[in-house]
């Protein structure tokens, strides 16, 4: 319980989960739902697997982290970026009630190159607040299985700061997309490096979610998600339409 009374401790499907307020969807749907566009977590369970490392940018409290800990296992490795301050703070804490040991996470702003970055004015609640920016291939992940992108718009620039790990590593990519101008550059510089593409279209509230609430917070509101799985893998998601 927080001095004012609010609970800030959450009993969530994959574990417990906190956040300084309920003031965004996300922190809105754990405390509601127990879960976080549970459909997104649906789709990823057809392939990841245990042993597999992934890359989380946008922690999102940590929602799906739980949930990709449990999936890679032991043998296993979930990372997690998150430029944000308190965000990245609160992620950390969510880690360690749940005394998650194959997770490790990066305070940083994923993009084409490394040094100080300014936000954009939705991510940056101060004017003058700079992130520290850094590459994908810079963090020297021994393997990549999974590129989930949860802040939309970012894709291109981050593909660009991981060019070495995604010919290495050919990686199924996942990522919400940005606007229309944004989304049309992130399918062109997915399949310009040789992936296929599909429409993913989750829906923010889940009825058979794990608090058992039937209230819908968010009628009809879904995330516009992409996901993409390089060529020579074969992979298809014959549900999807393929875009």
């Amino acid at each position: 319980m927080s001095v004012d009374g609010a609970q800030r401790l959450w009993k969530s499907r994959y574990g417990i989960s906190a956040a300084l307020g309920a003031n965004n969807l996300t922190a809105r749907s754990l405390q509601q739902y127990g879960e976080w566009v549970e459909q997104e977590l649906d789709l990823l369970s057809g392939f990841v697997q245990e042993g597999q490392t992934v890359l989380e940018f946008g922690g999102d409290y940590g929602a799906h982290t739980l949930w990709l800990s449990r999936a890679v296992g032991d043998k296993g490795a979930a990372h997690v970026a998150e430029p944000r301050r308190i965000e990245f703070q609160q992620l950390c804490a969510n880690l360690a009630l749940n005394g998650l040991t194959n997770v490790h996470t990066h305070s940083v702003w994923l993009g084409r190159e490394n040094g100080a970055v300014k936000p954009s004015s939705e991510l940056a609640k101060d004017q003058d607040e700079r992130f520290r920016g850094a590459t994908i291939d810079s963090l020297g992940l021994e393997a990549l299985h999974l590129l989930k992108v949860n802040l939309p718009g970012t894709l291109v620039p981050l593909l660009q700061g991981a060019d070495e790990r995604l010919r290495r590593f050919r990686p199924t990519v996942y990522f919400r997309l940005g606007t229309t101008e944004q989304a049309m550059a992130e399918v062109k510089a997915l399949k310009d490096a040789g992936y296929r593409c599909w429409s993913h279209l989750p829906y923010l509230f889940n009825p058979d979610n794990y608090a058992g609430n039937a209230d819908n917070l968010f009628p009809g509101c879904v995330h516009q998600n992409v996901i993409a799985a390089p060529i020579e893998s074969r992979m298809e998601f014959d549900r999807l339409r393929e875009i």
